[in-house]
Protein backbone atom coordinates (compact mmCIF):
# COMPACT_ATOMS: atom_id res chain seq x y z
CA UNK A 1 0.00 0.00 0.00
CA UNK A 2 1.56 3.13 -0.91
CA UNK A 3 -0.11 6.53 0.09
CA UNK A 4 2.97 8.61 -0.42
CA UNK A 5 1.22 10.09 -3.46
CA UNK A 6 -1.62 11.61 -1.86
CA UNK A 7 -0.17 12.36 1.39
CA UNK A 8 2.00 14.77 -0.49
CA UNK A 9 -0.97 16.41 -2.46
CA UNK A 10 -2.97 16.69 0.63
CA UNK A 11 0.52 18.39 2.17
CA UNK A 12 0.03 21.30 0.06
CA UNK A 13 -3.66 22.14 0.80
CA UNK A 14 -3.10 21.46 4.58
CA UNK A 15 -0.02 24.14 4.89
CA UNK A 16 -2.06 26.66 2.32
CA UNK A 17 -5.31 26.70 5.01
CA UNK A 18 -3.10 27.05 7.54
CA UNK A 19 -1.18 29.91 5.96
CA UNK A 20 -4.50 31.65 5.31
CA UNK A 21 -6.09 31.21 8.64
CA UNK A 22 -2.88 32.94 10.40
CA UNK A 23 -3.41 35.37 7.53
CA UNK A 24 -7.18 36.13 8.85
CA UNK A 25 -6.75 35.88 12.23
CA UNK A 26 -3.61 38.55 11.91
CA UNK A 27 -5.90 40.94 9.87
CA UNK A 28 -9.18 40.16 12.31
CA UNK A 29 -6.55 41.30 15.18
CA UNK A 30 -5.72 44.45 13.33
CA UNK A 31 -9.17 45.49 12.80
CA UNK A 32 -10.60 45.05 16.43
CA UNK A 33 -7.45 47.13 17.18
CA UNK A 34 -8.47 49.66 15.15
CA UNK A 35 -12.22 49.34 16.04
CA UNK A 36 -11.25 49.47 20.18
CA UNK A 37 -9.20 52.18 19.99
CA UNK A 38 -6.96 50.93 22.72
CA UNK A 39 -3.58 50.73 22.52
CA UNK A 40 -1.89 47.88 20.26
CA UNK A 41 0.35 46.66 23.42
CA UNK A 42 -2.85 45.97 25.67
CA UNK A 43 -3.00 42.79 27.45
CA UNK A 44 -6.95 42.54 25.77
CA UNK A 45 -6.24 42.74 22.57
CA UNK A 46 -5.48 40.05 19.60
CA UNK A 47 -2.54 42.57 18.71
CA UNK A 48 -0.72 41.71 22.21
CA UNK A 49 -1.11 38.18 21.89
CA UNK A 50 1.12 38.11 18.95
CA UNK A 51 4.16 39.67 20.66
CA UNK A 52 7.02 37.77 21.80
CA UNK A 53 5.94 39.12 25.54
CA UNK A 54 2.53 37.65 25.64
CA UNK A 55 3.76 34.68 23.60
CA UNK A 56 6.02 33.99 26.78
CA UNK A 57 3.01 34.45 29.70
CA UNK A 58 1.13 31.45 27.25
CA UNK A 59 -1.53 33.27 25.85
CA UNK A 60 -0.14 33.03 22.35
CA UNK A 61 -2.55 30.80 20.11
CA UNK A 62 0.32 30.45 17.12
CA UNK A 63 1.97 28.68 19.26
CA UNK A 64 -0.09 26.30 20.74
CA UNK A 65 -0.57 23.68 17.34
CA UNK A 66 3.61 22.93 17.04
CA UNK A 67 3.49 20.20 19.93
CA UNK A 68 0.54 19.09 18.42
CA UNK A 69 1.89 18.40 15.03
CA UNK A 70 4.94 17.24 16.45
CA UNK A 71 3.58 14.78 19.12
CA UNK A 72 2.45 11.86 16.56
CA UNK A 73 5.95 11.85 15.01
CA UNK A 74 7.76 11.70 18.21
CA UNK A 75 5.60 8.86 19.57
CA UNK A 76 6.62 6.46 16.52
CA UNK A 77 9.55 4.58 18.58
CA UNK A 78 9.48 1.49 16.73
CA UNK A 79 9.35 0.66 12.77
CA UNK A 80 6.14 0.31 10.53
CA UNK A 81 6.49 -2.76 8.40
CA UNK A 82 4.01 -4.30 6.31
CA UNK A 83 4.37 -8.24 5.59
CA UNK A 84 3.25 -10.59 2.86
CA UNK A 85 3.76 -14.17 1.82
CA UNK A 86 2.43 -16.09 -0.72
CA UNK A 87 2.56 -19.71 0.12
CA UNK A 88 1.26 -22.91 -2.02
CA UNK A 89 1.17 -26.57 -0.35
CA UNK A 90 0.18 -30.03 -2.07
CA UNK A 91 -2.61 -31.76 -0.08
CA UNK A 92 -4.36 -34.87 0.01
CA UNK A 93 -7.45 -33.20 0.62
CA UNK A 94 -7.96 -29.74 -0.14
CA UNK A 95 -10.83 -28.49 1.67
CA UNK A 96 -9.94 -30.08 5.24
CA UNK A 97 -6.46 -28.30 4.61
CA UNK A 98 -8.42 -25.49 4.27
CA UNK A 99 -10.51 -25.88 7.35
CA UNK A 100 -7.20 -26.55 9.61
CA UNK A 101 -5.41 -23.59 7.93
CA UNK A 102 -8.41 -21.25 8.93
CA UNK A 103 -8.23 -22.96 12.64
CA UNK A 104 -4.25 -22.09 12.93
CA UNK A 105 -4.97 -18.76 12.12
CA UNK A 106 -8.16 -18.47 14.15
CA UNK A 107 -6.28 -19.44 17.08
CA UNK A 108 -3.50 -16.76 17.37
CA UNK A 109 -6.31 -14.01 16.65
CA UNK A 110 -6.10 -13.92 13.08
CA UNK A 111 -8.91 -13.93 10.71
CA UNK A 112 -9.78 -15.04 7.22
CA UNK A 113 -10.50 -12.52 4.98
CA UNK A 114 -10.73 -13.93 1.69
CA UNK A 115 -11.79 -17.88 0.42
CA UNK A 116 -11.74 -18.90 -3.51
CA UNK A 117 -12.70 -22.95 -4.28
CA UNK A 118 -11.75 -24.79 -7.30
CA UNK A 119 -13.17 -28.05 -6.18
CA UNK A 120 -14.63 -29.74 -10.16
CA UNK A 121 -12.30 -27.58 -12.25
CA UNK A 122 -12.52 -28.69 -16.06
CA UNK A 123 -10.46 -30.75 -18.06
CA UNK A 124 -7.04 -32.29 -16.19
CA UNK A 125 -6.96 -29.45 -13.81
CA UNK A 126 -6.37 -30.03 -10.17
CA UNK A 127 -8.88 -28.94 -7.11
CA UNK A 128 -7.42 -25.90 -5.83
CA UNK A 129 -8.30 -23.63 -2.88
CA UNK A 130 -7.11 -20.48 -2.28
CA UNK A 131 -7.23 -17.95 1.20
CA UNK A 132 -6.38 -14.96 1.59
CA UNK A 133 -5.32 -15.28 5.32
CA UNK A 134 -4.36 -12.08 8.28
CA UNK A 135 -2.16 -12.96 10.92
CA UNK A 136 -1.11 -10.65 14.08
CA UNK A 137 2.37 -9.63 13.17
CA UNK A 138 3.47 -10.86 16.45
CA UNK A 139 3.17 -14.40 15.93
CA UNK A 140 3.51 -14.16 11.64
CA UNK A 141 6.63 -16.23 11.60
CA UNK A 142 5.97 -18.96 14.17
CA UNK A 143 2.29 -19.59 11.96
CA UNK A 144 3.71 -19.37 9.10
CA UNK A 145 5.80 -22.08 9.82
CA UNK A 146 2.89 -24.16 10.95
CA UNK A 147 0.88 -23.53 7.63
CA UNK A 148 3.98 -24.72 5.47
CA UNK A 149 3.88 -27.78 7.86
CA UNK A 150 0.48 -29.09 8.72
CA UNK A 151 -1.00 -28.55 5.75
CA UNK A 152 0.55 -30.95 3.51
CA UNK A 153 4.24 -30.56 1.19
CA UNK A 154 5.33 -27.28 0.60
CA UNK A 155 5.92 -26.73 -2.92
CA UNK A 156 7.01 -22.87 -2.61
CA UNK A 157 6.88 -19.73 -0.54
CA UNK A 158 7.61 -16.10 -1.15
CA UNK A 159 7.81 -13.53 1.69
CA UNK A 160 8.33 -9.66 1.84
CA UNK A 161 8.70 -6.94 3.54
CA UNK A 162 7.62 -2.93 2.89
CA UNK A 163 8.80 -0.38 5.37
CA UNK A 164 6.43 2.24 5.65
CA UNK A 165 7.88 4.20 8.77
CA UNK A 166 8.30 7.13 6.97
CA UNK A 167 4.55 7.23 5.72
CA UNK A 168 3.22 6.62 8.99
CA UNK A 169 4.88 9.71 9.81
CA UNK A 170 3.90 11.65 7.45
CA UNK A 171 0.34 11.00 7.46
CA UNK A 172 0.29 11.28 11.25
CA UNK A 173 2.03 14.73 10.59
CA UNK A 174 -0.44 15.56 8.40
CA UNK A 175 -3.56 14.91 10.51
CA UNK A 176 -1.81 16.76 13.06
CA UNK A 177 -1.36 19.92 10.86
CA UNK A 178 -5.30 19.95 9.81
CA UNK A 179 -6.45 18.81 13.39
CA UNK A 180 -4.15 22.59 14.12
CA UNK A 181 -5.76 23.99 11.59
CA UNK A 182 -9.51 23.32 12.07
CA UNK A 183 -8.80 24.49 15.75
CA UNK A 184 -7.07 28.03 14.92
CA UNK A 185 -10.46 28.47 12.16
CA UNK A 186 -12.84 27.62 14.50
CA UNK A 187 -11.36 30.20 16.96
CA UNK A 188 -11.93 32.49 13.97
CA UNK A 189 -15.41 31.82 13.44
CA UNK A 190 -15.91 32.49 16.98
CA UNK A 191 -14.92 35.98 16.67
CA UNK A 192 -16.56 36.72 13.11
CA UNK A 193 -18.43 40.02 12.98
CA UNK A 194 -19.70 40.16 9.50
CA UNK A 195 -21.99 36.97 7.91
CA UNK A 196 -19.65 37.15 4.73
CA UNK A 197 -16.48 36.30 7.02
CA UNK A 198 -18.74 33.99 8.66
CA UNK A 199 -19.56 31.68 5.43
CA UNK A 200 -15.81 32.25 4.40
CA UNK A 201 -14.13 30.44 7.58
CA UNK A 202 -17.01 27.92 7.71
CA UNK A 203 -16.22 27.01 4.13
CA UNK A 204 -12.59 26.36 4.70
CA UNK A 205 -13.94 24.52 7.95
CA UNK A 206 -15.91 22.13 6.16
CA UNK A 207 -12.77 21.57 3.64
CA UNK A 208 -10.14 21.16 6.16
CA UNK A 209 -12.57 18.46 7.77
CA UNK A 210 -12.61 16.89 4.54
CA UNK A 211 -9.25 16.48 4.37
CA UNK A 212 -8.91 15.15 7.81
CA UNK A 213 -10.74 12.45 7.50
CA UNK A 214 -9.47 11.34 3.94
CA UNK A 215 -5.88 11.11 6.08
CA UNK A 216 -7.91 9.72 9.04
CA UNK A 217 -9.06 6.78 6.37
CA UNK A 218 -5.62 6.18 5.42
CA UNK A 219 -4.09 6.52 9.46
CA UNK A 220 -6.08 3.46 9.94
CA UNK A 221 -5.72 1.45 6.93
CA UNK A 222 -1.83 1.98 7.21
CA UNK A 223 -2.74 0.79 10.99
CA UNK A 224 -4.35 -2.71 10.01
CA UNK A 225 -1.74 -3.04 7.44
CA UNK A 226 0.94 -2.90 9.81
CA UNK A 227 -0.71 -4.83 12.58
CA UNK A 228 -1.73 -7.89 10.47
CA UNK A 229 0.35 -9.75 8.08
CA UNK A 230 -1.08 -10.84 4.71
CA UNK A 231 -0.48 -14.53 3.48
CA UNK A 232 -2.21 -16.11 0.55
CA UNK A 233 -2.13 -19.69 0.89
CA UNK A 234 -3.18 -21.93 -2.50
CA UNK A 235 -4.25 -25.39 -1.82
CA UNK A 236 -3.30 -28.11 -4.62
CA UNK A 237 -4.63 -31.43 -4.29
CA UNK A 238 -1.51 -34.19 -5.20
CA UNK A 239 -0.83 -35.77 -7.88
CA UNK A 240 -2.57 -39.46 -8.62
CA UNK A 241 -1.03 -41.82 -10.99
CA UNK A 242 -3.63 -42.74 -13.53
CA UNK A 243 -4.89 -45.99 -14.93
CA UNK A 244 -2.94 -45.75 -18.27
CA UNK A 245 0.84 -45.17 -16.49
CA UNK A 246 0.35 -47.39 -14.38
CA UNK A 247 -0.51 -50.29 -17.10
CA UNK A 248 2.63 -49.22 -18.36
CA UNK A 249 4.65 -48.95 -15.77
CA UNK A 250 3.14 -53.17 -15.39
CA UNK A 251 5.10 -56.21 -17.40
CA UNK A 252 4.73 -59.52 -17.52
CA UNK A 253 1.70 -61.97 -18.53
CA UNK A 254 -0.98 -60.33 -16.51
CA UNK A 255 -0.09 -57.10 -17.55
CA UNK A 256 -0.98 -58.75 -21.48
CA UNK A 257 -4.03 -60.67 -20.63
CA UNK A 258 -5.14 -57.38 -18.90
CA UNK A 259 -4.20 -55.14 -21.58
CA UNK A 260 -6.00 -57.78 -24.84
CA UNK A 261 -8.96 -58.13 -22.43
CA UNK A 262 -9.34 -54.48 -22.30
CA UNK A 263 -8.78 -54.34 -26.29
CA UNK A 264 -11.70 -56.88 -26.50
CA UNK A 265 -13.56 -54.97 -24.64
CA UNK A 266 -13.51 -51.77 -26.61
CA UNK A 267 -14.14 -53.29 -29.47
CA UNK A 268 -16.94 -55.50 -28.64
CA UNK A 269 -18.15 -52.21 -27.60
CA UNK A 270 -18.01 -50.15 -30.22
CA UNK A 271 -19.28 -53.27 -32.41
CA UNK A 272 -22.65 -53.05 -30.29
CA UNK A 273 -22.79 -49.30 -30.98
CA UNK A 274 -22.54 -49.59 -34.66
CA UNK A 275 -25.47 -52.41 -34.41
CA UNK A 276 -27.60 -50.55 -31.84
CA UNK A 277 -27.20 -47.46 -34.58
CA UNK A 278 -28.03 -49.34 -37.68
CA UNK A 279 -30.79 -51.41 -36.48
CA UNK A 280 -34.00 -48.83 -36.37
CA UNK A 281 -33.02 -48.55 -40.49
CA UNK A 282 -32.37 -52.31 -41.05
CA UNK A 283 -35.70 -52.83 -39.50
CA UNK A 284 -37.44 -50.10 -41.79
CA UNK A 285 -36.01 -51.19 -45.08
CA UNK A 286 -36.48 -54.55 -44.04
CA UNK A 287 -40.09 -53.77 -43.47
CA UNK A 288 -40.18 -51.44 -46.90
CA UNK A 289 -38.40 -54.21 -48.73
CA UNK A 290 -41.24 -56.58 -47.95
CA UNK A 291 -43.75 -54.50 -48.70
CA UNK A 292 -41.74 -53.67 -52.48
CA UNK A 293 -41.71 -57.56 -52.72
CA UNK A 294 -45.42 -58.06 -52.13
CA UNK A 295 -46.97 -55.75 -54.50
CA UNK A 296 -44.30 -56.91 -57.16
CA UNK A 297 -45.77 -60.34 -56.60
CA UNK A 298 -49.67 -59.31 -57.12
CA UNK A 299 -48.31 -57.16 -60.26
CA UNK A 300 -47.19 -59.95 -61.85
CA UNK A 301 -50.70 -62.27 -61.03
CA UNK A 302 -52.63 -59.82 -62.05
CA UNK A 303 -50.66 -59.43 -65.69
CA UNK A 304 -50.81 -63.58 -66.17
CA UNK A 305 -54.50 -63.33 -65.75
CA UNK A 306 -55.11 -60.52 -68.09
CA UNK A 307 -53.08 -61.98 -70.84
CA UNK A 308 -54.56 -63.80 -73.86
CA UNK A 309 -54.02 -67.46 -74.24
CA UNK A 310 -51.99 -68.46 -77.23
CA UNK A 311 -52.59 -70.42 -79.70
CA UNK A 312 -51.66 -73.82 -80.61
CA UNK A 313 -49.24 -73.47 -83.39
Amino acid sequence: MNVTPLAGALRGPVRATALTCAALISGAALLLAGCSGGPAGSAGSPGAAAEPGAAAGGHAPAAVPAPAAQGPTLALATQSIIYTASLTVQARNVTAAAARATAIVIAVGGYVSGEQASLRPAGHARPTVSLQLKIPVGVYQPTLSRLSTELGTQTSLTEHAQDVTQQVADVSSLVGSAQAAITQLQALLRRAGSVSDLLSVQEQINAQESSLEALQAQQRALARETSYATVSVTLVTQHRPSAVKAARQQRGFIAGLAAGWRGLRLVLSAVLTALGAVLPFAVIGAAAAAAGYAGWRRLLRLLRRRSPPRAAG
